[in-house]
């Protein structure tokens, strides 16, 4: 009988774009102290860091809404198209709810205060890293209040018959999305394909006017149609 091996995880490698040299010395020791983590790269600027995304094509990428003069949000769309497999985390200590919304609409997958712990950090890496959005509780609840403020986007009374418009398979998917579920894990609780629930997703996107995954979630939170947040705090 032939040995099986096992396959060998790869480290999640992972960029740092700040443009505090000892925030990212600190960032870099904190993540090479834990098995399953490799820092590719490091960058104080963000024409910096896109030419070391294009080349490393890192799985994460930290990155600081502030970076000296320059704007960390006029860097996302180009960093995210660096590589199809590379996520971006907004690590930041604004805590401003419209800069955080734009950063995801950009197309950032997670959004961490520095204030929060190392062990939230790395939880939030691992959870980005297999494909899910990360927000931790004060962020989103400071970004549904300000999606929920009027002349916002659906602010015209008109979200309850919105939702009315969803059938009941459509109201579960949105309720395992709201948890923090990805495609194929929402797909196994219900016993259909990831391509149904890519179909089903499109369908309540329009229904309820939204652009994207992540406004679903604060969309679902701030009408009570998911169980809980998954961890995330």
């Amino acid at each position: 009988m032939g040995l099986t091996t096992s396959p060998v995880s790869r480290s999640i490698r992972t960029l740092l774009v700040d443009d505090h040299r000892v925030v990212r010395a600190g960032l870099r020791l904190l993540l090479e102290c834990h098995a399953g983590f490799e820092v590719i790269g490091e960058a104080d600027n963000g024409k910096d860091a896109v030419t070391i995304a294009s080349r490393e094509r890192p799985d994460i990428i930290l990155l600081d809404l502030v970076l000296g003069n320059e704007n960390g949000l006029d860097y996302i769309p180009t960093l995210s198209a660096s590589c199809s497999s590379t996520r971006i985390i907004v690590l930041t200590c604004l805590h401003d709810a419209e800069l955080q919304q734009r950063a995801v609409q950009l197309g950032a997958m997670g959004l961490i205060v520095k204030e929060q712990t190392a062990e939230v950090l790395i939880k939030a890496i691992a959870k980005v890293h297999a494909g899910e959005a990360w927000v931790d509780r004060t962020t989103m609840a400071n970004l549904i209040s300000e999606m929920s403020h009027p002349g916002k986007k659906n602010g015209n009374g008109s979200e309850a018959a919105q939702i009315k418009t969803l059938t009941r398979r459509e109201l579960e998917i949105v309720r395992l999305v709201a948890q923090g579920l990805k495609n194929k894990q929402v797909a196994n609780c219900l016993c259909i394909s990831a391509i149904t629930v890519r179909h089903h997703l499109t369908a309540i996107f329009s229904k309820l006017g939204l652009s994207d995954r992540f406004e679903l979630i604060v969309f679902a939170h701030r009408h009570n149609l998911c169980d809980s947040w998954d961890g995330k705090q």
